[in-house]
């Protein structure tokens, strides 16, 4: 068995080094939500010198509520939005010697991209006009799979390990009780059964059936290194290759 770990980072928080040092995939923020051009070309060195694979992190213009506020926005901002971000990172990646090789929303351009179809279809759209060649991070079982696939993207299904999940299969939203998991075992336990046996337990109990190929640490989460740490030791004891997508 394989498995992609990847993290959000570039982010403000001082354990980027540290988690790129455990990852197989980093997802930099490209300013709008967090980071700047400076955080941008260091986050890209440090994944270069540990072989991570590296992905933009775009968000919706929304510097001063971290990327979580929701926005209705015209299909061609979207766009412009996303190919102003995707197309920063590309060009200081090219830059260092690397290459881009994925994209992830961020945020509550993530979110409601799972809960909008036209929303999912406009970044798919700027990644495809940008490079059909990305691959396309979206939430495992949603429409953000499905609309990659119609722009001909290479799609990858995203889970969580510090995360809640709904019935449905989307994320407990952070307002709520049971959205972030804070207990290291919660987490590795999730991920555990997340990568080996496709499924989550939902905040009602309910099991519900995942495909998991890309497991999310949250690089601003204030246990990110530790979770990283003991999900990469377990993963790896358990014979599951840790190795971005190809």
């Amino acid at each position: 068995m394989r498995i992609d770990l990847n993290a959000d980072l570039g982010e403000g928080c001082d354990t980027d080094e540290a988690l790129l040092q455990l990852v197989s995939s980093a997802n930099i923020a490209c300013g709008w939500h967090a980071g700047n051009a400076n955080t941008m070309r260091q986050c890209v060195r440090w994944a270069l010198s540990n072989g991570v694979a590296i992905g933009a992190h775009p968000s919706f213009p929304d510097r001063e509520n971290f990327g979580r506020r929701e926005m209705q926005l015209p299909h061609e901002e979207i766009i412009a939005g996303m190919l102003y971000q995707i197309g920063a990172l590309a060009a200081i990646a090219k830059a260092e010697g690397g290459t881009l090789a994925h994209v992830k929303a961020h945020g509550a351009l993530y979110n409601q991209a799972v809960k909008e179809p036209a929303l999912a279809e406009a970044l798919c759209e700027a990644v495809r006009r940008f490079d059909p060649g990305l691959r396309f991070f979206g939430l495992a079982g949603s429409g953000m799979i499905d609309a990659a696939r119609r722009a001909g993207l290479t799609p990858v299904e995203e889970v969580f390990a510090d995360r809640g999940y709904m019935p449905d299969g989307s994320l407990v939203p952070r307002s709520q009780p049971g959205a972030l998991i804070d207990d290291e075992e919660q987490s590795l336990a999730q991920t555990l059964s997340l990568v080996r046996d496709h499924r989550v337990r939902a905040i009602d109990g309910t099991e519900v059936q995942v495909n998991a190929q890309t497991v999310c640490l949250h690089g601003d989460g204030a246990h990110a290194l530790a979770f990283a740490r003991r999900i990469r030791e377990r993963l790896t004891g358990e014979g599951i290759a840790i190795s971005a997508s190809a």
